[in-house]
């Protein structure tokens, strides 16, 4: 309790002394950092790597299957009022979030399902009747998780809860239909209450038998192929604006709004990575909650390359 008591009064002191400006305001421009796909004259390192080199290293073979009728469900969660036991303040901001992310998960492909302000166990029974589903017809499953938290925990309405509790049902001999498919999770909450000061810087052989994606022949191991995008690393604290929304929220909407049907996952989640980290730093009047920055973190079990295209 002493944790979640500490985390919440951080939180508190944050709101009060300025949350609503905690990302500066236009970032209009930083969202640019990659290039403008109509610009076809721009010179840089990406240019220097032809179209037919970078098709030479894709194969097939280490890339997950994605011609099934449907790419897939996304279910999100978004808890934005908690229960006054819990001590967890309101998460202005996060509607925003749950809208964005909404509209570009359908962009992509997905079957997008909403649900608001659910419990500790509203939570398990949604992923537990998700993960009964059958995903045989489906490419892959996204769920999204929007809440307060702390290491290795999520906050439902009531109480906080393992994230584990909520991944394990989709483990290999948990959900068949799912077996050697990717299972992505978002996770946008805190895990812990450090701050990040930031600092000032100068500058195995393939097997063809496995070629299909769940061939029952063959063993795999139940936690293979997910992925967790974290909004932030471990003890950490992240950032939220009430009016625009999370910085690890809009950074990973916009990449995937302009490169979704291009790149490949990891390489999607490395450039929200550089977005949060260069585009984004937190502003208030207080000394203690200025100029704090943050880092989201990815953790990968994928087996395969993902493209949504």
């Amino acid at each position: 309790m002493a944790d979640e008591s500490s985390a919440a009064d951080r939180e508190e002191e944050v709101e009060a002394m300025g949350d609503t400006t905690d990302a500066k305001p236009d970032r209009k421009g930083k969202f640019s950092l990659f290039g403008n796909k109509k610009k076809k004259n721009v010179q840089g390192p990406e240019q220097d790597l032809s179209t037919e080199s970078r098709n030479s290293v894709v194969s097939p073979t280490f890339q997950y299957k994605t011609n099934y009728k449907r790419l897939g469900k996304c279910v999100i969660i978004n808890n934005k009022n908690f229960q006054e036991k819990t001590g967890m303040k309101v998460r202005t901001g996060t509607d925003k979030d749950a809208g964005e992310l909404n509209k570009c998960f359908k962009t992509l492909g997905f079957e997008v399902c909403s649900y608001n302000d659910q419990t500790c166990q509203d939570m398990e029974k949604l992923l537990r009747d998700a993960s009964e589903e059958d995903h045989s017809e489906c490419s892959c499953f996204a769920c999204i998780l929007l809440s307060h938290g702390k290491e290795g925990m999520i906050y439902g309405t009531d109480g906080a809860m393992p994230i584990k509790t909520l991944t394990s049902l989709f483990r290999g001999d948990m959900c068949k239909s799912l077996l050697g498919k990717p299972k992505l999770f978002f996770i946008q909450a805190c895990r812990g209450s450090e701050f990040d000061n930031g600092i000032q810087t100068d500058s195995g052989p393939p097997n063809e038998s496995l070629e299909t994606d769940a061939n029952p022949q063959h063993k795999i191991p139940v936690e293979a192929d997910f992925l967790f995008a974290y909004s932030t690393v471990p003890g950490y604290y992240f950032w939220r604006n009430p009016g625009q929304g999370s910085w690890f929220v809009q950074a990973l909407c916009n990449v995937l709004s302009e490169y979704g049907n291009q790149l490949e996952i990891l390489q999607i989640l490395t450039r929200v990575n550089y977005t949060v980290a260069t585009s984004f730093e937190s502003w208030s009047k207080d000394p203690r909650f200025g100029e704090k920055k943050q880092i989201p973190c990815v953790v990968s079990m994928l087996t395969k390359e993902l493209y949504f295209s």
